[in-house]
């Protein structure tokens, strides 16, 4: 894969809650086309840096570039309408929709969004929806959702809940996935599906930034992986080359 450059730039970032340094400097970059593995110890600030990085918090210092634009200002919604999208660890489904209408809802720029539109472009509009049906279907077969399109969103399981979180962020037509530790709860089959899943969306051009506990699939998928420790990054690289560094081992791998 030839890779243009780095699509994410996170330079000498700063966030502090009181006295607390949750992120002290933390400067590092995702190349456009990798998957990114971002790991680390518990309180390493790994998820304030997704924040940080998504809008969902404000960086005290430092700066945030994303497709060469500084993002480190920007609200939530403006981030992700330039392509930065993420998900939670935590998934975050409309649980009284149902799974076909979960993704509905995630296209960016909807015509029909506009107030003038309903009277002069219903054609427009309904264009666009069937165009957005055809892609929700797409997506739920691609995931193997398809036969729950009329289910309730609430009553998926944990792992198939992180698999309408994925299919829902590609619904935005994201340049780059945020994915906030996607195996978490998940049992090994799914594990495996989720995994099979980014690396073909990978191959297919989407670029990763992927916080992960489970360190057999980081150095499975990962191209590169930035280690947190004391909201610092302590050390980047490939992760078979990782286990041999002894900060990252004392910090992290070791316990």
């Amino acid at each position: 894969m030839s890779f243009r450059g780095n699509l994410l730039t996170v330079s000498d970032v700063r966030k502090a809650y009181g006295g607390v340094q949750a992120v002290n400097g933390a400067s590092f970059s995702v190349r456009e086309g990798t998957i990114t593995g971002l790991i680390g110890p518990n309180g390493a600030g790994k998820s304030t840096m997704v924040n940080l990085i998504s809008g969902a918090e404000r960086a005290q210092s430092g700066s945030i570039h994303f497709a060469n634009q500084d993002i480190t200002r920007l609200p939530t919604h403006r981030i992700a309408h330039l392509g930065l999208v993420r998900t939670f660890q935590i998934s975050r489904e409309l649980q009284r929709l149902t799974v076909l209408e979960n993704l509905l809802l995630a296209p960016q720029h909807q015509f029909g969004e506009k107030s003038w539109a309903a009277l002069f472009a219903r054609r427009r509009i309904q264009e666009e929806e069937q165009r957005h049906l055809r892609k929700a279907l797409e997506m739920l077969d691609r995931f193997s959702l398809l036969p729950l399109k009329d289910e309730y969103a609430g009553n998926l399981s944990g792992g198939q809940k992180k698999l309408l979180d994925l299919a829902r962020a590609l619904m935005a037509e994201p340049k780059m996935l945020l994915l906030d530790e996607p195996m978490a709860g998940v049992n090994p089959t799914l594990t495996r599906s989720l995994q099979e899943h980014i690396a073909a969306l990978n191959k297919e051009g989407m670029t990763f930034l992927l916080i992960e506990h489970n360190l057999s699939v980081v150095e499975s998928i990962c191209d590169h992986v930035v280690v947190m420790a004391e909201g610092r990054v302590l050390a980047e690289g490939k992760m078979d080359t990782l286990r041999d560094n002894e900060a990252v081992v004392s910090a992290y791998l070791g316990g």
